[in-house]
């Protein structure tokens, strides 16, 4: 980067928030999906919401590519760097700036982690509802980008469903607020518009969250199947008795086995899949519908009913549930976490349908999944040593298509990314692409603003997938990489 584009970034935002140091930038060089690595010119860690918005202004009077980034705890590569960009990280700001019990609401900082948020609100009896699998370290700031669920998002929503107003900067390195206190505004709804879009339209610096009451009631059971299609049957029929759990959670016999492997969970080690159902809400309600549940999952085959006692013991299955995807690492070398979604209906087609699908790959899949929702996360396991990379990334994709051709969509929380930026078309028609585009440009008609993610490129649909590898036109020595 020239020394004095450099010297403006430091002007804008102190010397001591900008990492140039090689060692220092690789930190950085990929999100949650390690398959793609790009490694940034610069990276800035402003200490406020200002120097956020100076930095951006720096970016935009340069045409400067920039990334904004929480955790980096993404799996869909949204928070990718450009190399010819800089990454904005937001960790520096996670002040937890009020809460306001009168109103159920918190006013946090971009860089505040998911739990925290509802850590702060507890002595009130609240808490905040989204519960992505990763809450202990993402952040607020990224649940907005990628409008996070997680195993609470069946009766409770999305991100989109819990946050008042978010102060944003523009990629212009101006400042506005979208939404507001109200529950209904009028006009365009640009705050929806923008709780999702992956860090293409701007960075949140400051989010009014809503807060919920803690429920009278939780109960908690895990059934084992002898089939994840009886499981999956299960989860159909529950919803059909007119039942909201708050969560339905399934593993295969995989994730089990590796769950168990890291946290020791108290799962049944030889059950071919397992759910956990959770309800909540007044004891009474609570009360008939679990004793519903409870039948309607021996009805479809259940061989065995594991009730947590106490919280505690409740708590060590949603530990294990949680720690799924990490746990995975046990049993295999490299993995993708797939993120699709299939109508309810379509579960149990869904689930024999990626069973052939990886047997004809010659590799295995561990699903874990918000069953609730038909929310599924395979996770296609394989070997980088063993050269299995590309035939794992053809499968895991073929699993995100196979979603959309039951009806579903290619991402249920985790976005497109990088890592699906190919398949759009295969959901989307190009007109539908088009008015996303023409969005987008609305508010960076430079397109700086986390390029190369949610929408596909003719550059980025021309490369190959994963660890890099040489366009084929620059193997072939017709191009050169610029």
């Amino acid at each position: 980067m020239p020394q004095r584009l450099h010297a403006e970034f430091v002007e804008a935002v102190g010397a001591d928030a900008v990492a140039s140091d090689p060692v220092a930038l690789r930190s950085y060089e990929c999100d949650g999906l390690t398959g793609f690595r790009v490694v940034p010119s610069l990276v800035l860690v402003p200490r406020t919401a200002e120097a956020v918005a100076a930095a951006v202004r720096v970016c935009a009077k340069h045409d400067v590519p920039f990334v904004a980034r929480g955790a980096g705890s993404g799996l869909s590569g949204g928070a990718l760097p450009v190399a010819d960009g800089v990454v904005i990280s937001l960790q520096r700001l996670r002040s937890v700036v009020e809460i306001d019990v009168v109103n159920r609401r918190a006013i946090v900082e971009p860089g505040v982690t998911n739990v925290d948020i509802s850590r702060a609100a507890a002595p009130y009896g609240l808490y905040f509802a989204p519960d992505p699998s990763s809450q202990q370290v993402c952040t607020i700031g990224g649940n907005v980008a990628e409008n996070s669920g997680g195993a609470h998002c069946l009766k409770y929503g999305f991100t989109v469903h819990h946050i008042h107003s978010a102060e944003v900067v523009l990629p212009d390195g101006s400042t506005t607020v979208l939404g507001g206190d109200s529950p209904q505004l009028g006009g365009y709804d640009l705050l929806g518009a923008f709780i999702g879009s992956e860090g293409t339209l701007g960075i949140a610096t400051r989010i009014t969250v809503k807060l919920l009451a803690k429920p009278a009631a939780v109960k908690t059971l895990v059934a084992d199947f002898p089939s994840v299609e009886q499981a999956g049957d299960t989860v159909s029929a529950v919803i059909e008795a007119g039942i909201v759990p708050a969560a339905v959670e399934m593993m295969n016999a995989l994730a089990i086995k590796a769950v168990e492997a890291a946290v020791d969970a108290g799962y049944s080690r030889d059950a071919a899949a397992a759910l956990v159902v959770e309800l909540d809400g007044p004891q009474a309600e609570v009360d008939a519908q679990f004793a519903q549940v409870k039948r309607l999952c021996e009805e479809f085959g259940a061989t065995k009913l594991r009730i947590p006692a106490s919280a505690e013991e409740r708590a060590l299955v949603w530990k294990g549930r949680k720690a799924a995807f990490a746990a995975v690492g046990r049993i295999s070398p490299n993995y993708f976490v797939q993120d699709g979604v299939v109508p309810r209906t379509q579960l149990a087609t869904a689930l024999t349908r990626i069973s052939e699908l990886a047997a004809g790959a010659g590799l295995r899949v561990a699903n874990v999944f918000h069953a609730g929702d038909g929310n599924l996360h395979p996770l296609v396991l394989y070997s980088e040593a063993a050269g299995e990379h590309e035939r794992a990334e053809t499968l895991s994709r073929a699993i995100a298509e196979l979603c959309v051709d039951l009806g579903g969509s290619l991402s249920g929380e985790h976005g497109i990314g990088t890592d699906k930026v190919c398949s759009m078309p295969r959901q989307f028609s190009e007109d539908d692409l088009a008015t996303m585009a023409r969005l987008r440009l609305a508010y960076d008609p430079a397109g700086i603003c986390n390029p190369g993610k949610l929408l596909p490129t003719p550059r980025l649909c021309g490369e190959r997938p994963g660890v890099y590898q040489p366009h084929p036109l620059e193997a072939a020595g017709l191009i050169e990489r610029m």
